[in-house]
């Protein structure tokens, strides 16, 4: 992760959006209207709690849904242009084309023990009642290119990975041996082929070994590599600028006065984006000065793919990135129905030379609202960009441990814990399918803070292993009902 100081179109593609009614489907069917109290959250890190008698921060006609939003944000997202990268650059990475291998993989018949080389042959009788004595000569370690020929009767000693010699055709393990140099002693009979690794059964020339759209994982760069391969063509890793916006914030660990807090949506957003494949450069925070936002933005639209800001997104007095970008008409700022995460703003900086300028979100300052912001809406784009075949995390339908209360009208992303349970009770860290179960276990979820999804509850977060997804129309989630999970770890 990068830190940096201050500076002087396709159609949508539907089939990889999560569909919010199946995406709720565990929700319990009996739509529980309550006359509990809600949270609004302004784009700059408040909440303001008030009853539902006067919901004033019911979402408006015009107020987007999350499948609706998400849409938007990857109708015309494609991934980034391939580019050529060693092996060593590869890891995490997606293949734009196919890996083939250059040679038959192992390339040559080689032993897979350590041993002799033997003439089946000659041994067939031999055991520890009748043990058979050959002379060896040979000595072959892994590595050379000697290629003794065998003859009836002949042995040569041999190492792991070493070719097998002409005319031999088993592998005696060197426990089977009493591991004489000039001549052996063999107690046990090989079966046929024993412990030999064939030229190509691995792969043969010019077979695919990986498919474009594999994600480099550790074994698969192996892999590349074991197909005689030194760079490949893939989707490099979006440059991401992370900005904390607000006059209010400081460094961590520098002293504050009051109305200063610590800078911590630019830590957890770097993170975030690192985590998700993107490079992240940590700009910081920066003050409440229209000039100030504008002439950084200015300076970073060149250099990177993607910014994420956070804070003043809402209709605050100092709500300075909306004062910045909207006048643009190239960023969209408007709500969406979910909680937290309601004050949104998507688009790009305006194009220089035809080229598009980088990908802007604009998110919600209180950090459990960014946090959700960027999985809900930020990871899928840069999954997408990357070239990643899976855009979205896993979810799981989980059993409620303890209950809480959801806002009418807006999708509910609950920070929760996750546990895994077998039917005795025991906690146990085994892993589980998606319908909840397996070797009898199941998942539980409980909120990860008591102060529920209070937006600024950044303590309670980091205790949190999941979201829990409820729906719009639920206002109460009850113990014992099956809920749809996010995992997020």
């Amino acid at each position: 992760m990068t830190e940096t100081n201050l500076p002087g179109g396709s159609a949508p593609d539907t089939s990889s959006l999560p569909n919010e009614h199946d995406a709720l489907a565990g929700e319990p069917s009996e739509v529980r209207r309550a006359h509990a109290g809600s949270a609004h959250e302004d784009g700059h890190g408040h909440d303001h709690t008030h009853s539902d008698r006067a919901d004033a921060c019911a979402p408006a006609a015009s107020a987007r849904t999350v499948a609706e939003q998400l849409a938007v944000i990857l109708a015309d997202l494609k991934p980034l242009v391939p580019v050529r990268v060693s092996l060593d650059a590869a890891r995490g990475l997606v293949l734009a084309e196919d890996v083939l291998s250059a040679t038959d993989t192992p390339p040559f018949d080689n032993s897979a023990m350590d041993g002799y080389a033997v003439i089946r042959a000659d041994l067939l009788g031999a055991s520890a009642q009748n043990p058979i004595s050959l002379p060896v000569v040979a000595d072959l370690a892994a590595g050379t290119a000697e290629n003794p020929h065998l003859m009836p009767g002949q042995v040569a000693r041999i190492m792991t990975g070493a070719p097998i010699p002409d005319g031999a055709d088993a592998v005696v393990p060197i426990e089977d041996t009493d591991q004489g140099t000039d001549r052996v002693t063999i107690v046990r009979a090989p079966t046929a082929a024993a412990h030999v690794r064939r030229a190509g059964e691995d792969a043969h020339a010019g077979d695919r070994v990986l498919g474009a759209g594999s994600v480099l994982w550790p074994t698969r760069v192996a892999a590349a590599a074991s197909a005689g391969t030194s760079s490949v063509l893939v989707h490099p890793a979006p440059r991401v600028a992370v900005i904390s916006t607000g006059s209010e914030l400081v460094t961590p660990g520098s002293p504050t006065r009051r109305g200063q807090i610590p800078d911590s949506n630019s830590f957890l957003l770097a993170a975030a984006v690192t985590e998700a494949g993107g490079v992240a450069i940590r700009v910081g925070a920066v003050p409440d000065d229209d000039d100030t936002l504008r002439a950084l933005l200015a300076d970073l639209a060149g250099t990177v793919d993607v910014i994420v800001l956070s804070g003043g997104v809402s209709v605050g007095a100092y709500d300075v990135v909306k004062a910045v970008l909207q006048p643009l008409g190239t960023v969209h700022f408007g709500p969406v129905k979910m909680q937290p995460g309601k004050p949104q703003g998507f688009g790009r900086w305006p194009a220089t030379e035809n080229v598009p300028g980088p990908l802007i979100f604009a998110l919600p300052g209180n950090p459990v609202s960014a946090y959700v912001s960027f999985e809900v809406f930020v990871r899928p784009a840069l999954r997408r960009l990357l070239g990643h075949p899976e855009l979205h995390r896993r979810t799981v339908t989980a059993t409620v441990a303890d209950g809480w209360n959801s806002p009418p009208g807006r999708a509910q992303y609950m920070p929760v814990i996750v546990t895994h349970r077998t039917d005795s009770g025991t906690e146990t860290g085994t892993d589980t399918g998606t319908d909840g179960t397996r070797d009898g276990t199941h998942i539980e979820v409980r909120p990860a803070s008591r102060g529920g999804s209070g937006s600024h509850l950044v303590a309670g977060l980091a205790q949190a292993t999941g979201l829990a997804i409820v729906s719009e129309d639920t206002t109460h989630v009850r113990g014992g009902d099956l809920i749809t999970v996010m995992l997020s770890s």
